[in-house]
């Protein structure tokens, strides 16, 4: 059974940082492309950025020069280095297995003075 596990979620008053981290049972992490999402209040779960099992990284929207993702295969966990943050950048951030069903419960950023 495939388990991801996010935390690093919380408050934080606009322009700061937060650092997500998702952790996965076994070497799913290390062999797999593994994305974050979010998906905020009344919104569809929209995909923030991507790495693959080579360490390849895309980002989507308004994310792109304020967040990096990265994997440390060794500790079977990805992260989600989040800066300059928004109040639009609210949101539950998912990270998944790209193009699997496995998912993790979510953390709750939210960026309010």
């Amino acid at each position: 059974q495939v388990q991801l596990v996010e935390s690093g979620g919380g408050l934080v008053q606009p322009g700061g940082s937060l650092r997500l981290s998702c952790a996965a049972s076994g070497s799913i992490i290390s062999m797999n492309v593994i994305s974050w999402y979010r998906q905020a209040p009344g919104k569809q779960r929209e995909l923030v950025a991507t790495i693959t099992s080579g360490g390849r990284t895309n980002y989507y929207g308004s994310v792109k020069g304020r967040f990096n993702i990265s994997r440390d295969n060794a500790k079977n966990t990805v992260y989600l280095q989040m800066n300059s943050l928004k109040p639009e950048d609210t949101a539950v951030y998912y990270c998944r297995v790209a193009g699997t069903a496995y998912w993790g419960q979510g953390t709750q950023v939210s960026v309010s003075s």
